[in-house]
């Protein structure tokens, strides 16, 4: 199982050169990977209609793509995770432009993880639509894989006409792996269907077992392999003690997760240097 660090994209603070130090460090400490969670906009809580997210105006949220193009000239081997990317809410042409450019600078270190999103405010003012996303990202999947893989495309669906074109420069990977984040069954479903991966991004309780062995059987039926799907497990550091973190790590190992990463947010750390020294300890109480 790799172990990876959650970008703590809301505590860390605008400063690139802290940016720097932390994935640097966690490089340097053997982390196999980065992951950034998404949001473009936040909302005002006091806005008309009021506002129940999680996040806010307030809190600060770094572009994931432009920030995996700042730090694959800084870093060697750390592969860059999207955990995850609203794609409905974005152009997808430009998407894949983006990530191919990422994946090319970093040579061949993104994984792209991808969902419908939570958030409408977003939606409305990227001038999306929210309740067709997920039909939508479906047709984005398909888009994106042709678009990575051959030098012209020519492709007409739902809501995306290409006449014979392509990008240029092409990713390392061909395709870039795709993962999707979501808890519904009907992602569930799709991510059989379409995805390398999928991140349960809950505590491992009866629930999450249970979409485990959901996910397995809708693999089976779609003719794959579980053994060979990523499963990408959250680890909330401020939710456990110390002492409970290692055995936490084999829980998610035992129900076959591939990847997990450790997320320092809301862990009472007073500075960025704080999580930066967290994800340190973290290493050293499940490796030492």
């Amino acid at each position: 199982m790799k172990l990876g660090v959650v970008f703590p994209q809301t505590e860390i603070g605008p400063d690139p050169a802290m940016i720097k130090d932390y994935v640097q460090t966690a490089e340097g400490l053997g982390y196999a990977y980065l992951l950034a969670y998404d949001h473009v906009l936040g909302a005002n809580p006091d806005r008309p209609g009021g506002w129940q997210g999680p996040y806010t105006y307030r809190d600060s949220f770094h572009e994931p793509l432009v920030l995996y193009g700042y730090l694959a000239g800084l870093t060697q081997t750390i592969e860059f995770v999207s955990g995850i990317l609203i794609l409905p809410q974005r152009q997808t042409v430009l998407v894949a432009k983006q990530a191919a450019q990422v994946d090319l600078l970093s040579g061949g270190r993104l994984r792209l993880g991808v969902g419908i999103g939570w958030n409408a405010v977003e939606f409305e003012a990227l001038g999306q639509d929210f309740h067709t996303r997920g039909k939508r990202i479906e047709e984005q999947v398909r888009l994106l894989r042709e678009l990575w893989t051959k030098p012209l495309v020519t492709f007409e669906g739902a809501n995306h006409v290409i006449s014979a074109a392509g990008l240029n420069p092409l990713p390392v990977q061909r395709p870039i792996p795709i993962w999707f984040g979501g808890m519904a069954d009907a992602v569930l479903r799709r991510t059989a269907r379409l995805g390398d991966g999928w991140f349960p991004n809950r505590p491992l309780n009866d629930e999450i077992k249970t979409k485990l062995a959901d996910l397995r059987r809708y693999l089976e039926e779609a003719g794959r392999s579980p053994d060979e799907f990523g499963i990408d497990a959250r680890l909330n550091m401020g939710d456990y003690a110390e002492t409970e973190l290692a055995l936490q790590v084999e829980r998610w190992r035992a129900v076959g997760a591939t990847h997990l990463a450790v997320n320092t947010m809301r862990a009472n750390l007073a500075s960025p240097q704080a999580h930066i020294e967290a994800i340190r300890k973290f290493k050293a109480l499940v490796e030492g």
